[in-house]
């Protein structure tokens, strides 16, 4: 039979290109599981990827006027790729030729020098001269110049000799990034706050307003991937890009007039003190809560002992409060309707509290000798800081009522934390009412003048500003909202924490409670300030590691502390100071350094703000 030659011809073929593929495909196999390529030949033909992050630029913090607080701004890092061109020259067939083109390429890095001594003098020029030499000769393509430097500085570096003549014939390298600037110095610097990454590994420090809203400041990282080539890193168009997020604003409610005001007088009532070790100051807005001034200072050993802002006592630092908290005593038995008159007498008894184990008061012992009378009104016992008034007062009406007592502390905001814009706000310690029992009267009446508590300044200030705002608590605010190029995009602003704590008649009656300490009490310090001030004095002692409030050699630490608001006939701002001593034997009191500061702020406000002058025209 005869074959059809074609048929054959195709069979045959086919056959060819099915073994072929077969082959083909074998070597796919081999490549793909048992083959490895040579390293260096590997190494040499793939593009080498690299992944960088794109950093935000960092939200701004301002102040409740819109100056900045903190900022980020651009600074630039200038390198240099020392062997640009030096391949070139090397190839030149002619040696004379390439050695003339290297040293007038040397020549132009030697001008270079010069004008880089004459911009960044922290270097000769012969040193840089020997930086871009020898990066040269050791083939350095990436020489660090200069680290941070402005954009003038910047501009400038680029049309010196050499550099001119742009990346791939001058070598210069920049890296632009963003620093945090802190426009005011140390001025709020702990409200403010920082974020820092530690050194160690460990998580972030988050300090302040910086840490708290860290998230919202920061923005979202971006990502680009780089293929490195000859000639550097560019960005790698076939990978993915995700653009960097710049962080959002926040506008504070802090004033940096007033904040200046309020550390400038603090300051110059304890930098000299020796015996003080720190002490804090807040003001506050009485109708929203704003607070427009928060100074925190401390003795800092790395700083020569100088008074630093590297702790928050405003929020961190609770102690017995001492006589700032007999106000609580009175406002609780004169709104339950135990007390209907501050003119209201009681038997002095020497001072000593009936059914206690409290120490006799000598303030009373001081009124029986200095008035010839066993009797003293509320409203004197008040003014003149007696334990034994304000002890007797809690002993006598809550004695069967513990429970209820320690309740109205409790709606006071004396009891529990809240929510805050700083980190580190600390919960007050209230005593414990035993389950279907009373609390001893001892304990009772120690909390009625203050101890057996432990309070925050920031928490006292919350009450006394409810009482300025004739009973309406409001939460304490730092931020007052959160912008996007000057858009608000959450408006934050201030809360109720409680909307009566009293009712308006007691507010009023403790009003003028609080007037006659500054008038004619322990606060006369402020009697003649620029308008009137309602508020109280406390001194309180700290533990000694025995357990006692003083050492062997009888040193103690003192709490004194000033809190009141202004002017009284119609509160605009609410303000506490809180001074802190090291162990001594000097006496501190609330009347001494914390009024006089106080006396400072109120006097400037009544001479610079709208609210006074007005105030003081209608008067004329």
């Amino acid at each position: 039979m005869k074959r059809d030659p074609i048929g054959l011809i195709l069979t045959v073929l086919y056959s060819v290109l099915l073994v072929a593929s077969l082959l083909i495909i074998g070597k796919i196999v081999y490549i793909q599981l048992v083959w490895k390529p040579d390293p260096k030949i590997e190494q040499a033909l793939t593009p080498r990827n690299q992944e960088r992050i794109l950093e935000p630029v960092r939200g701004n913090i301002i102040d409740c006027k819109g100056r900045l607080l903190a900022m980020s701004y651009p600074v630039y890092d200038l390198h240099m790729d020392c062997t640009v061109r030096r391949d070139e020259f090397a190839k030149l067939r002619d040696r004379s030729a390439a050695a003339a083109k290297e040293a007038a390429w040397l020549k132009e890095a030697s001008l270079l020098s010069e004008g880089l001594a004459a911009i960044l003098p922290e270097r000769s020029a012969a040193q840089y001269y020997d930086i871009i030499k020898s990066g040269r000769e050791g083939g350095r393509k990436y020489v660090r110049i200069a680290a941070g430097v402005d954009r003038n500085t910047m501009l400038r570096a680029k049309e010196l000799p050499l550099w001119k003549e742009g990346q791939n014939k001058g070598g210069l390298r920049i890296r632009q990034r963003f620093v945090r600037k802190y426009p005011y110095g140390r001025l709020a610097r702990r409200t403010i706050g920082y974020v820092k990454d530690n050194s160690t590994g460990a998580a972030k420090t988050h300090i302040g307003l910086e840490g708290k809203f860290d998230a919202v400041l920061h923005g979202s990282d971006g990502r680009e991937c780089l293929r490195v080539t000859d000639y550097g890193s560019v960005r790698d168009f076939d990978s993915t890009y995700v653009k960097a997020v710049d962080g959002e604003d926040l506008r504070t409610t802090i004033d940096i007039d007033l904040q200046q005001l309020a550390d400038r007088a603090l300051r110059f009532q304890i930098d000299s003190v020796e015996d003080i070790d720190g002490g804090c100051l807040v003001l506050m807005e009485v109708k929203t809560g704003a607070i427009r001034a928060m100074v925190n200072l401390q003795r800092d050993p790395d700083r020569g002992y100088r008074m630093e802002e590297i702790v928050n006592h405003a929020i961190g630092r609770k102690c017995e409060p001492g006589s700032v908290f007999k106000t609580v005593t009175l406002l609780t038995a004169v709104d339950d309707g135990y007390i209907k008159s501050l003119d209201e007498v009681m038997p002095t008894n020497h001072g000593w509290v009936a059914g206690t184990a409290l120490k006799q008061d000598i303030h009373i012992a001081d009124w029986e000798r200095d008035n010839k009378t066993k009797q003293i009104s509320i409203y004197d016992g008040f003014k003149i800081s007696s334990n034994y008034v304000l002890s007797s007062i809690a002993v006598n009406n809550y004695r069967n009522r513990t429970r209820h007592f320690i309740e109205k502390i409790y709606s006071y905001g004396l009891g529990d934390s809240f929510e805050f814009d700083l980190e580190g706000l600390v919960t007050p310690t209230i005593p414990r009412v035993p389950e279907k029992r009373e609390l001893n009267a001892t304990t009772l009446g120690s909390v009625g003048f203050g101890y057996s508590t432990e309070e925050t300044p920031l928490h006292i200030l919350t009450f006394y500003n409810a009482i300025a705002n004739k009973g309406r608590m409001m939460k304490p605010y730092l931020v007052e909202d959160i912008e996007t190029g000057g858009v608000v995009r959450d408006r934050r602003g201030g809360a109720i924490l409680n909307g009566s704590i009293c009712s308006k008649a007691a507010a009023d009656t403790v009003t003028r409670a609080l007037i006659a300490v500054t008038e004619e009490g322990t606060a006369r310090a402020l009697k003649h300030a620029k308008c009137t001030v309602a508020g109280k004095t406390g001194t309180s002692f700290a533990t000694f590691p025995n357990g006692q409030y003083s050492d062997r050699d009888g040193h103690k630490k003192y709490q004194a502390t000033f809190v009141g608001f202004f002017p009284a006939e119609d509160p605009q701002y609410s303000i506490v100071c809180a001074v802190y001593s090291r162990p001594t034997k000097t006496h501190y009191q609330g009347g001494g350094i914390p009024a006089r500061t106080v006396r400072t702020v109120v006097d400037h406000l009544v001479n610079t703000q709208p609210y006074w002058r007005n105030t003081l025209s209608k008067a004329k």
